[in-house]
């Protein structure tokens, strides 16, 4: 894969699926926070961070707009850095739509209405 720093993650965002003592445990061995909802079935309720697990929403948005691309949902280049450019490519084309909906003025409702005074 291309050169990345090495970096430890500081927690991982699962949803309730990957609610298990085995995982957590993992987890707590490699000082990494895990951010995980407990079951309803779950005896002892264990407590997550809402704001930080609220944070996965933006990335879940961030994946289904970049799987538009049929190269990325179905995974057609066999090279990790070639199928990494991609996803660049993508994010850099939905970026570019973010930048021009911000920069474009947004029409005025108040136009429309005549004035009596």
């Amino acid at each position: 894969m291309i050169a990345l720093p090495e970096q430890a993650p500081k927690a991982l965002l699962a949803d309730k699926g990957y609610d298990a003592d085995a995982i957590r445990a993992d987890l707590a061995s490699r000082k990494i926070e895990a951010v995980i909802p407990g079951r309803s079935n779950r005896r002892v309720k264990i407590e997550h961070d809402r704001a930080l697990y609220g944070e996965r929403n933006h990335i879940e948005r961030f994946f289904r707009r970049v799987k538009i691309n049929r190269a990325i949902a179905t995974r057609y280049d066999q090279l990790a850095e070639s199928f990494l450019s991609i996803v660049h490519i993508a994010a850099v084309r939905y970026w570019f739509k973010f930048v021009h909906a911000a920069s474009v003025p947004r029409q005025r409702l108040w136009h429309r209405f005549e004035v009596v005074i």
